[in-house]
């Protein structure tokens, strides 16, 4: 099996892990306002997402970037916070406008470096006295994109027969999900604070 491979497979055994639960209630949270016609923007989001994390996976990786674990387990569930406090306040049907960069973007951009830095440690063990790094980084993080797509192709299924055959609204799916995601992120925080 090649370098590749093998980084790719763990990339996304780390993501569709249900003990990096977190993670996938961040996908699940980033989602929830996003319609299933809308795939499109949610694909752009989770990769600025991505891009986010890939970068301060690589600097932290080499050691470039440091940052004491018990404070990134502590913000990775405040990210998830506040994605969930700006999905219910902010417009469910916000107007067309010819800036592809919004805020929601730039949010998922700059929640992605927080969660970076969750992954560091374990890439760095993954690496071990690796000679380039370069192959299994790039290749762990096209492994976490596509378990990031897996997770949210799931996702939109659940929604979309939620919508047509149970005729849930949106705004209610919006709210139950986010609402789920920020109180499974409040125990994730107590948890982290009080260990």
């Amino acid at each position: 099996m090649s370098d590749f491979t093998l980084y790719l497979q763990l990339g996304l055994k780390h993501i569709v892990d249900l003990d990096a639960f977190d993670h996938i209630v961040f996908i699940m949270a980033l989602a929830a306002k996003y319609k299933p016609f809308e795939w499109k923007k949610i694909i752009v989001l989770v990769t600025a997402f991505t891009i986010g994390h890939s970068a301060t996976l690589a600097l932290a990786t080499l050691n470039l970037i440091s940052v004491n674990s018990s404070i990134i387990e502590f913000l990775i569930p405040v990210t998830i916070l506040l994605t969930c406090i700006y999905n219910i306040i902010s417009n469910p049907e916000p107007k067309a406008s010819r800036n592809p960069f919004h805020f929601n973007y730039v949010l998922a951009l700059g929640f992605g470096l927080v969660h970076g830095m969750g992954f560091s440690n374990y890439l760095k063990t993954l690496l071990g006295n690796e000679e380039s790094i370069l192959i299994p980084l790039f290749s762990f993080n096209i492994g976490i994109e596509i378990g990031q797509i897996f997770i949210l192709a799931l996702f939109f299924v659940i929604l979309f027969i939620g919508e047509q055959l149970l005729r849930i609204k949106h705004r209610d799916w919006n709210i139950f999900i986010s609402g789920a995601a920020a109180g499974i992120s409040l125990i994730l925080m107590k948890n982290t604070v009080f260990w």
